[in-house]
């Protein structure tokens, strides 16, 4: 379990390497769900609809959920995002940069779902088989509008008894598969043609800027970061004091039984110093509640001159 919780924390890091390498499985991820995955088309005009959009865009939405999740910055954005103003003011400028970027990582998979999903066709087929003008299709012009709806709806199923030898089935696949594939393909290539622009037009804005907001976010991570690794090895030397406290205030007791005490001060050198002078639980909530509400200002000129 320990090891499991190290890799875990590893991947939550803010490493942009990690974070783009988390993206790209969940992509993988994305199109081999879609490989595995039974498609069935309930072939019903009233379920038809539903069940094709809803395995076209349900997946990305917990995909899109599962990106924000692993991301470590969503939830120091949102921290940053929610705190109180305190001594250090808050750049909406970082927060907004923040954001972008923990929606352009969490938007990669859910992404290449549609887009997979779209070059094959069997969604839109399913969803919109029962939308096409029978006027178009020779099979379907001589039908009554409801036995039109009923035989446009089992289009999808070809192994069903009313559409196995209607010809005109696969013209209205071909048909739809064709205008999901369209849709697939314009797609991708709105997307590309979109990162290739702000790939490129990305010189024209204010570098300056950007570059600070990037530092500033890194920061606040890094912050958070050592923040809890500090307050995990205060933790750890306090639990440590309190514990040898209880057994020293045990002595009498422990003897009866012959077990041996540690000699009074054995291993706990440095500790006070590493303390800083937290003794109680109610100055820890103190400082804690104080870190909160008033995070120091973002200058340590102060501290260089002492």
């Amino acid at each position: 379990m320990d090891r499991f919780r190290m890799i875990f924390q590893y991947f939550q890091s803010n490493s942009e390497s990690v974070m783009n390498g988390i993206c790209g499985l969940l992509a993988l991820v994305s199109v081999k769900m879609y490989t595995c995955f039974d498609f069935s088309c309930p072939c019903l005009p009233q379920y038809n609809m539903a069940y094709g959009l809803g395995i076209m865009f349900v997946p990305p939405v917990a995909l899109f959920l599962c990106g924000l999740i692993l991301n470590r910055q969503s939830l120091v954005m949102l921290e940053e995002w929610r705190r109180p103003q305190g001594r250090r003011k808050k750049d909406l400028a970082v927060i907004r940069y923040m954001c972008s970027s923990i929606m352009q990582r969490a938007m990669v998979a859910p992404v290449v779902w549609i887009i997979v999903t779209l070059l094959d066709g069997k969604c839109l087929i399913c969803a919109f088989s029962g939308s096409v003008d029978p006027e178009k299709f020779v099979g379907f012009a001589n039908a009554s509008p409801v036995q039109a709806q009923q035989l446009l709806a089992k289009v999808p199923c070809k192994d069903d008894e009313l559409m196995r030898n209607n010809t005109s089935r696969k013209a209205v696949s071909r048909y739809l598969r064709c205008w999901s594939q369209a849709l697939g393909w314009s797609m991708l290539l709105i997307l590309i043609i979109a990162a290739f622009l702000a790939r490129w037009l990305r010189p024209c804005f204010n570098q300056a800027t950007l570059l600070q907001a990037r530092h500033w976010s890194n920061y606040i991570d890094i912050e958070q970061k050592i923040f809890e690794e500090t307050c995990c090895e205060h933790s750890r030397l306090f639990a440590h004091k309190c514990i040898l406290h209880f057994f020293e205030s045990m002595r009498q007791e422990i003897k009866l039984h012959n077990f041996s005490l540690p000699r009074e001060g054995e291993g706990a050198e440095g500790e006070e110093d590493l303390l800083r002078g937290i003794t109680d639980q109610d100055q820890v909530n103190k400082l804690l509640k104080m870190w909160y509400y008033e995070k120091p200002p973002l200058d340590v000129s102060q501290v260089t001159q002492r």
